[in-house]
């Protein structure tokens, strides 16, 4: 099935769209929590579930919550991400905060477990986001399929998250950035999806019209509801096969990014 409209422009989501940003979080947690399980003899698995819990909830007592959300940094981004860009004064606040938030989180989960030490949290805290940045992850399609779209229509890279952390996911991946004509960061721009601000904001850098457009993205509460409401066609790039949100329709749902291309109208000798 194609687009009734002819297509101009695709818009890409990054995290668990182009790259694999879930399994680089599942394999980081993987290599802390076995480490923290090899020195104490606690369960690995029932470790990382009670960092991931304390993380989230911890993450939520911080003044900077409603930023993060707006912005769109998950807790889990939170245990490694620096905060040194951007120019809203909430990420001077992130960058003091983040230290003690990720001993924290270790720390807590480690206690519900019956482990208390400090300096085993802050090993940890710090092993994690090492293991993090060792895994750039892409998609085995993400390649083959932007060679497909590039030069046919316009591309742009639209992901929310802070400013350095989102550059440095870029850096990990530098075949990555050449495909786009352009990339825009929630973070520099000061909202995120789905305000539809950042979406207009995309179409203007392309000069479409959103009936022009395509937005493809995994998330339905930022991606597609965001695109909905600019009236943007939304493809939603379900891997894992979830359960649509209510009130929250694509317009279109694909398992695979390779077939994106036919749905766009572009056939491929």
């Amino acid at each position: 099935m194609t687009v009734n409209n002819e297509v101009k422009a695709v818009i890409f989501d990054l995290d668990d769209t182009l790259l694999w940003d879930e399994r680089s979080v599942k394999e980081s947690f993987v290599a802390a929590s076995e480490e923290a399980a090899s020195r104490t003899g606690i369960d690995a698995d029932a470790l990382e579930a009670a960092v991931r819990e304390r993380a989230r909830d911890l993450y939520a007592t911080y003044e900077t919550f409603p930023f993060t959300q707006m912005i769109g940094i998950s807790p889990f981004e939170g245990l490694w991400a620096n905060f040194d860009k951007g120019e809203q004064p909430e990420f001077r606040k992130l960058q003091e905060i983040a230290p003690v938030y990720r001993k924290e989180a270790w720390r807590l989960g480690l206690a519900d477990l019956g482990v208390e030490d400090e300096e085993l949290a802050l090993e940890l805290s710090a092993l994690f986001a090492s293991e993090r940045r060792k895994r750039p992850l892409v998609y085995e399609e993400t390649y083959e399929v932007l060679d497909e779209l590039k030069g046919r229509v316009k591309l742009l890279l639209l992901t929310n998250g802070c400013p350095s952390l989102q550059q440095e996911k870029l850096d990990g991946v530098p075949q990555l950035v050449p495909y786009f004509d352009h990339i825009v960061i929630s973070g520099t721009f000061g909202k995120g999806k789905p305000d539809t601000s950042i979406f207009h904001h995309a179409l203007d850098l392309l000069g479409v019209k959103p009936e022009e457009a395509l937005m493809v993205g995994d998330k339905q509460s930022t991606d597609i509801r965001g695109a909905l409401d600019t009236g943007i066609p939304s493809v939603w790039i379900n891997r894992g096969g979830r359960s649509p949100h209510s009130g929250i329709v694509p317009v279109y749902q694909i398992d695979s990014l390779r077939d994106l291309p036919e749905l766009a109208g572009i056939r491929v000798s």
